[in-house]
């Protein structure tokens, strides 16, 4: 079992990234920022850090006025994470949903896929070993994304999607889309790991793992879980989840054969540190 990484939203909201602005922007502006939370990663033992450029894709760019610096932020995004965790380690280049939605006919496929083109190109170039296709709701646009990344990069290809538990009990992504579903697709497609992130905290993230690893029992899984269930204390939100709360998981997750686990929105190196600990513990 790998280490991933842990939040990067809620890590630079705390070093000072105001609502409204765009953190991409921060690889240009703030390198020594997105350096620190890439270096407290590694620090705390991740094997693989992810790239600032989550919203690195042309059409997020575009509403900031910075599309026509997609190449260059996403380089940038890349080679500040392997900066950061060193040459033997992994560099996640992050990439997220377009927030456009292809079966509302917002967008053209092909119009999506030339959005991802230059954030893929700038990410192999700065240094990333993997493309992140991550916090997918939509099967067409993950896939639409990992042909982007076959087809102008070397890159290996993670596809992560984001599930909510419906009224009936059972795991969807926005779209309709179940575990099964999503890994029969993604295998398909030719994604080299599957998995799930966002969306809840590590107790709730178990049923999904175990539907991916049966639905997918060849590929590898990741799984990166919020601390918690968040909720709003004045003008914060609040991930509750402490890291020995996170760690208690662990174990489970370990046991159906997750290959890589780590954080999504609220945890911190702290989180990363205990996951790293109970990993040999369980290793030993």
């Amino acid at each position: 079992m790998l280490v991933s990484d842990g939040a990067w939203g809620t890590q630079l909201q705390e070093k000072g990234l105001p609502a409204g602005e765009c953190p991409e922007r921060w690889n240009i502006t703030h390198r020594d920022i997105i350096y620190s939370v890439a270096k407290g990663y590694a620090d705390a033992g991740a094997d693989m850090v992810e790239t600032n450029s989550f919203g690195g894709s042309v059409i997020k760019l575009k509403s900031y006025g910075l599309d026509d610096q997609t190449f260059e932020i996403n380089r940038l995004a890349a080679e500040i994470s392997r900066e950061a965790i060193g040459p033997e380690g992994i560099v996640l280049g992050s990439i997220g949903p377009t927030g456009k939605l292809l079966m509302m006919g917002e967008i053209a496929p092909t119009e999506m896929y030339e959005a991802f083109v230059p954030q893929v190109k700038g990410l192999e170039a700065g240094g990333a070993d993997v493309a992140m296709i991550e916090t997918m709701m939509d099967i067409e646009e993950a896939k639409i994304a990992l042909q982007a990344v076959r087809d102008y990069t070397h890159l290996a290809a993670i596809c992560s999607f984001t599930f909510d538990k419906t009224g009936m009990g059972e795991y969807r992504t926005m779209m309709g889309f179940s575990p099964a579903d999503v890994a029969k697709a993604m295998v398909e497609a030719g994604a080299d790991v599957i998995g799930a992130n966002c969306g809840h905290g590590i107790e709730q993230m178990v049923p999904i793992a175990r539907q991916l690893k049966e639905n997918a029992p060849d590929t590898p899984v990741l799984i990166q879980a919020n601390a918690g269930e968040p909720h709003i204390h004045g003008d914060k939100t609040i991930f509750p989840e402490t890291p020995q709360e996170t760690v208690r998981y662990v174990p489970e997750l370990y046991d159906i054969g997750v290959e890589i686990i780590g954080g999504c929105c609220g945890t911190t190196p702290n989180h990363i540190r205990e996951i790293r600990k109970k990993i040999q513990e369980l290793n030993s």
